[in-house]
């Protein structure tokens, strides 16, 4: 029965995830219909000295001719295939950019929050119920680092760790050691906001009575935290971790320029100066797609966290 229940909650999620991605490519193809002026013209931006007959090939492969339902099924139907169709700038199919370019972003996004994570389990865990003195010092550097703009911290830590004492390569991703400080840059703002909420739960979970229990049995007060109390603090922190690491994409875009790092951002910069229709409808449509899996996969972890929450009774 419960396995039952915990299929239906699955099948809700993923039902949920492809309704977020259809509105996402209908979004993306109104927004092309609204942009006045000639759609051709749009997607080779202002300066294309493209001949007519690229822009009648333009036309018939997008079917512009047609009413708007059908070029909205015609649309569909390609990404149905995978097909984002081709940027006009370079002249090369738009996943075929977007692949080149993904590794290096989800390098330095996974490298950004297992830094953050650890950092905030570390600071949540060494100051949670600890004296004021500690949970303000605390409270002040994580306020920092969320208040403080990613490209400025960027800039510090090259010019403390690069420029300075030279430890880390200036710019470039030739190896590990040039993903450290985008990475940190990256992960910093996490951590304070991660920080707090755990500590916040982890708090709250100390006043209840099983970790009472756990300390009237002889357990140090580090081993109430992270045994009892930590699991009784993860949801909040699960579901603030989902929408973080889906809002690193953008994260990425000034980070990646300040240390001259490949990329998704350096493609959204390309896109956006050139006004790349194409290749901006797909970088939106893979953003999407980024914070759909994310909050599918908060979503069913929620199940693996609280039993609770596998009865229809409960579930949200």
């Amino acid at each position: 029965m419960k396995a039952t229940h915990l299929l239906r909650a699955v099948a809700r999620r993923v039902a949920a995830a492809v309704a977020v991605l259809l509105g996402a490519a209908t979004v993306a193809f109104a927004a092309l219909q609204l942009i006045p002026g000639d759609p051709v013209t749009t997607m080779l931006g202002p300066f294309s000295s493209a001949s007519p007959e690229v822009r009648a090939r333009i036309r018939a492969q997008y079917g512009l001719g047609e009413p708007v339902w059908r070029q909205y099924l015609h649309y569909l139907g390609h990404l149905l295939r995978g097909d984002l169709g081709e940027s006009y700038q370079v002249q090369r199919p738009v996943g075929s950019l977007i692949a080149d370019q993904l590794a290096p972003t989800v390098q330095l996004a996974l490298s950004a929050l297992a830094v953050a994570l650890l950092l905030a389990l570390l600071t949540a865990v060494a100051t949670a119920g600890r004296r004021r003195l500690l949970r303000g010092a605390s409270s002040l550097l994580e306020l920092l680092t969320v208040s403080s703009p990613s490209y400025w911290t960027g800039i510090l830590l090259l010019t403390a760790f690069s420029f300075h004492w030279q430890l880390f390569p200036v710019a470039g991703a030739q190896d590990g050691t040039a993903l450290v400080l985008p990475a940190l840059t990256l992960a910093l703002p996490m951590t304070g906001v991660l920080a707090q909420v755990l500590r916040e739960g982890l708090e709250t979970a100390l006043h209840e009575p099983f970790a009472v229990t756990a300390r009237s049995r002889g357990l140090s007060g580090t081993a109430v935290r992270l045994r009892h109390a930590a699991r009784h603090a993860a949801l909040p922190l699960v579901t603030l971790t989902g929408w973080l690491a889906g809002s690193l994409l953008g994260g990425a875009v000034l980070v990646e320029t300040v240390f001259g790092r490949p990329g998704i951002g350096a493609l959204i910069l390309q896109a956006t100066t050139n006004k790349d229709m194409p290749l901006v409808i797909g970088l939106v449509l893979l953003s999407a797609l980024v914070f759909v899996v994310l909050s599918t996969l908060v979503d069913l972890l929620y199940l693996v966290i609280d039993p609770r929450l596998r009865t229809d009774q409960v579930t949200p």
